[in-house]
């Protein structure tokens, strides 16, 4: 970062403001102007649909609530902080298993979204 420092001098602060807030239009939109699949709401499982009271809700949206969830009710193994203890009402969302590795969460959240009409 120094050296790039030295060559831009003080521009590079205002190239790296301005990158993330281009970043940031650039996650919930296309080139197109749709929003991204990450972003958009997309009808959900009964299941999913109870655990997070709504039947719509976006696949950011739904692991953000997921986390909060995990964070609240103290789930995650406190030896090893990548692996989450599932309680009976994680267990109806994670095909019922009594441990899940944090980088599964998502991948076992997507069977639970289906594609809108």
């Amino acid at each position: 970062m120094a050296s790039s420092t030295r060559i831009f001098g003080n521009c590079c602060r205002a190239l790296m403001a301005s990158t993330t807030t281009a970043t940031a239009t650039a996650i919930v939109t296309r080139a197109r102007g749709r929003p991204n699949r990450i972003v958009k709401p997309q009808p959900v499982s009964p299941a999913l649909g109870n655990f997070l009271g709504a039947k719509e809700v976006s696949r950011a949206d739904a692991v953000k609530k997921v986390w909060e969830y995990i964070k609240t009710n103290n789930l995650q193994n406190p030896a090893n902080k990548r692996e989450i203890n599932c309680d009976d009402k994680l267990k109806t969302i994670f095909d019922g298993k009594d441990k899940v590795g944090f980088l599964e969460i998502a991948r076992l959240l997507i069977q639970h979204f289906h594609k809108a009409a």
